[in-house]
């Protein structure tokens, strides 16, 4: 069956040329305007590999308007979101596309392709009928230069060479660094953990997220839509789903050690809890996150991805249990995984409803009425050493231990507000092992984006017993 020109939706990526956190670096104001979609034949399975199949003259066209509305050439009415700053997602006429924006490198330098995409999958709602497709955008955007991000702003990234040296230096525990930062403020305390002398500073780069993708800046913390504040205003003052009248429908904290794999434990955290949840804790899996770390096309493995696209994966191709794929903290083959049981969502996307409608109020009552959630937020150099309390980030830098700014994924359990001070504050559970901060979670403060952690929050539906 040959994919028509009517259809307009998007879920897209490509086999091999793609990756899970590209250091394309694309905008909202990009993506909005008409798109003109190059498809290939359809009727294959999802095995189809996009990188080497070829397009036709079969184009559709779509056009996609604020805030989250896209429009066919026939009139159809759909959705859209952009993924972070590297990709969209249409959804249109029973259709999914998704495609990454396209990108070059030379050195140090990076060209994003605003108007353009990758290669790309597109496939049916019901997970049938793949082909590939790339995309290009009517009206032209100027191609954007940049310098990847290679360690902290105070180096240059003319300075490359030198930088990856650096990034090979095994990291030193500096306490003059760790008392700066607990005398310029009382919300929080810092500490040194042995652990980190048998890492690299490009491994903590990796466990704290991955190679560096910058978050979007939103200019403040965004509005809520009138009825949702309304709604979160009746939320209880705190809420913890590790004791929720009683019982615990939270999964054990893990350790993703130097592996930059944290998008994949905090989305398989938050299905673990909301199967929990919708279950009554009578199924309480683990499932792999080295399965996403080793198969997953959507992401690339231990140097990042995203938990929108972890929703994406799960739902095109399922997630077993740790059991059947245990975790290693390194890219593995894939390994023959037919024999084992798979865990599926039935729906994934943006809280708040696309990527930039996120707000405080729609994170609370995402949490209270249907359980944890993936969130993102930027780590700097003061959270390596967080110990207790209610975080901000402080300013303390470290100068014998360059640290590159990364964007870090965490699973959201919960919401209080410290009776002391009167400060509000997100209860997070890390993925750095039970030895780290709160027996492995932490507190950040509430309501002022702090760290951009009200900018992506991401939710699942899962689908229990299959």
């Amino acid at each position: 069956m040959r994919l028509s020109g009517v259809l307009a939706c998007l879920l897209v990526m490509c086999a091999d040329i793609c990756r899970g956190d590209t250091p394309a670096n694309c905008t909202y104001e990009d993506l909005l305007g008409t798109w003109m979609f190059q498809v290939s034949e359809g009727g294959h399975d999802k095995d189809i590999n996009c990188s080497a199949a070829a397009t036709s003259e079969n184009t559709m066209a779509v056009t996609l308007e604020k805030l989250s509305v896209a429009k066919d050439e026939v009139g159809n009415l759909g959705f859209f979101t952009l993924v972070y700053n590297q990709g969209f997602e249409v959804v249109i006429n029973g259709y999914k596309w998704f495609a990454f924006f396209k990108y070059t490198e030379d050195g140090g330098q990076v060209t994003s392709y605003c108007d353009r995409t990758l290669p790309g999958w597109v496939h049916d709602v019901l997970g049938n009928n793949w082909a590939c497709f790339v995309g290009k955008k009517v009206e032209p955007v100027a191609p954007q230069l940049d310098y990847k991000p290679v360690t902290s702003t105070r180096f240059i990234s003319k300075h490359h060479s030198q930088n990856n040296m650096l990034l090979q230096r095994m990291f030193t525990p500096n306490q003059d660094v760790i008392e700066a930062i607990n005398l310029v403020q009382d919300s929080w305390r810092a500490v040194s953990y042995p652990e980190y002398k048998t890492y690299s500073l490009r491994e903590l780069h990796s466990r704290a997220g991955g190679p560096a993708s910058r978050i979007p800046v939103r200019g403040g913390p965004r509005p809520a839509p009138p009825h949702v504040a309304k709604l979160a205003a009746a939320l209880p003052q705190h809420w913890d789903w590790r004791n929720v009248s009683g019982a615990n429908f939270v999964s054990p904290v893990r350790n993703q050690a130097s592996c930059g794999s944290c998008y994949s434990f905090a989305s398989m955290g938050m299905l673990e809890a909301r199967i929990r949840i919708q279950t009554n804790n009578t199924h309480t899996p683990i499932l792999s996150p080295q399965q996403v770390v080793s198969c997953s096309e959507y992401s690339q493995g231990c140097d990042g991805g995203f938990p929108y696209l972890m929703g994406k994966y799960v739902q095109d191709f399922g997630i077993v249990d740790e059991s059947c794929f245990p975790y290693v903290g390194k890219k593995t083959p894939c390994g023959a995984l037919q024999k084992c049981g798979r865990t599926y969502v039935a729906e994934y996307s943006y809280v708040g409803g696309f990527y930039g409608g996120c707000s405080e109020a729609a994170m609370m009552l995402e949490l209270v009425q249907k359980g944890p959630m993936a969130v993102s937020f930027e780590v700097y150099p003061d959270f390596m050493h967080y110990k207790e309390g209610i975080y901000h980030h402080t300013g303390v830098d470290d100068p014998f231990n360059p640290f590159e700014l990364t964007n870090h994924a965490v699973l959201l359990v919960g919401y209080g507000r410290c009776h002391m001070t009167g400060q509000n504050y997100w209860l997070v559970k890390n993925s750095w092992g039970g030895d780290w901060g709160e027996r492995g979670y932490f507190r950040i403060r509430r309501g002022s984006d702090e760290c951009s952690i009200e900018s992506i929050a991401v939710a699942a539906t899962p689908i229990p017993g299959l």
